[in-house]
């Protein structure tokens, strides 16, 4: 298992792990992978590294916009819209 990085340095990191966005964000890993299935959670894979990595300064920005909507009460289906996310 590989070592964890700091705090530090995820705080400056381009990337991120979901596990270091659960750090960032307090949010819980089943939350945001499921907004990841969703296609509400943009991240990019490698073919040689299977691990997705999510850009830091956008996923949090937009863990942020949903947290918003969710506490204005809106539905799963209407942050996609607002969002623009499409089925997949």
């Amino acid at each position: 298992m590989s070592r964890q990085r700091s705090m530090e340095v995820i705080e400056q990191a381009e990337y991120v792990t979901i596990g270091e966005l659960v750090r960032l964000t307090a949010v819980r890993y089943s939350t945001l992978k499921f907004y990841t299935e969703e296609g509400m959670l943009p991240f990019e894979q490698t073919e040689e590294n299977l691990t997705r990595r999510y850009r830091r300064v956008e996923s949090l920005e937009r863990i942020a916009q949903i947290r918003r909507l969710r506490e204005q009460k809106k539905t799963i289906p209407e942050i996609k819209e607002i969002l623009g996310c499409g089925e997949l």
